[in-house]
């Protein structure tokens, strides 16, 4: 516990006394790395997402490192692929096994919504981020949504939030263009009306009855 303490207090001190990059000289150092760092970039956020990771680090780092335009094209071409992954190695492997170790709270809802609406249901949950996106993406994989219209729904769903995320991202620079990030406030409006119209539109909605089956039961 000391060694612990010590270690944390060395860190806070060398922070203090060590000059950090700014965001600038990280996107500048970012850009002289070569043409293989952002395809790293995007081979390790695919990767790394397909578990339970948050993405928003890789997110605000794809505009960060990139700026708008390239950042934009790998955060959202790189979660489009971790959704695939995810739910294809749900698929090639015990459906029943997999189930039974998704005890997340929002894991029923999420069947639910599935079973009533299908890929309207990913492309709302995606784009008002009710539930976390790798617990989505076993949920559909448990589902039997088809794969093609469930990667349409993702793209469209994870596309205003990831935009608006990047930009965000970028702006931490201090060169993005005020329009832009006007834009990127849109595009998380978007995301916040998405969250309303979902509201209202569960709230008119029948209760699912207590014995229909949960992922477990249907991935039997």
């Amino acid at each position: 516990m000391l060694a612990t303490i010590v270690g944390i207090a060395a860190l806070f001190v060398a922070a203090l006394l060590v000059p950090l990059p700014s965001p600038q000289q990280i996107q500048d150092w970012a850009g002289s790395v070569g043409p293989i760092f952002p395809l790293v970039f995007f081979v390790v956020h695919a990767l790394v997402t397909v578990a339970p990771i948050p993405r928003t680090v890789f997110t605000v780092s794809a505009g960060l490192l990139f700026g708008p335009v390239l950042g934009i094209a790998l955060a959202v071409g790189a979660t489009t692929v971790s959704a695939a992954l995810a739910v294809l190695l749900v698929r090639a492997l015990d459906r029943e096994q997999v189930a039974s170790r998704l005890t997340h709270p929002a894991v029923r809802s999420v069947d639910d919504r599935l079973r009533r609406r299908g890929w309207l249901a990913v492309g709302s949950l995606r784009l008002i981020a009710f539930v976390p996106f790798s617990v989505l993406n076993y949920c559909c994989g448990l589902s039997s949504i088809r794969f093609w219209p469930y990667m349409v729904a993702t793209l469209l769903g994870v596309l205003p939030g990831t935009v608006g995320t990047v930009i965000l991202g970028d702006a931490l620079t201090g060169n993005t263009h005020p329009a832009l990030i006007v834009f990127s406030g849109a595009l998380i409006a978007i995301g916040v009306l998405g969250l309303v119209v979902d509201a209202r539109w569960n709230s008119g909605e029948s209760v699912v009855p207590a014995e229909e089956p949960t992922p477990a039961a249907a991935a039997k």
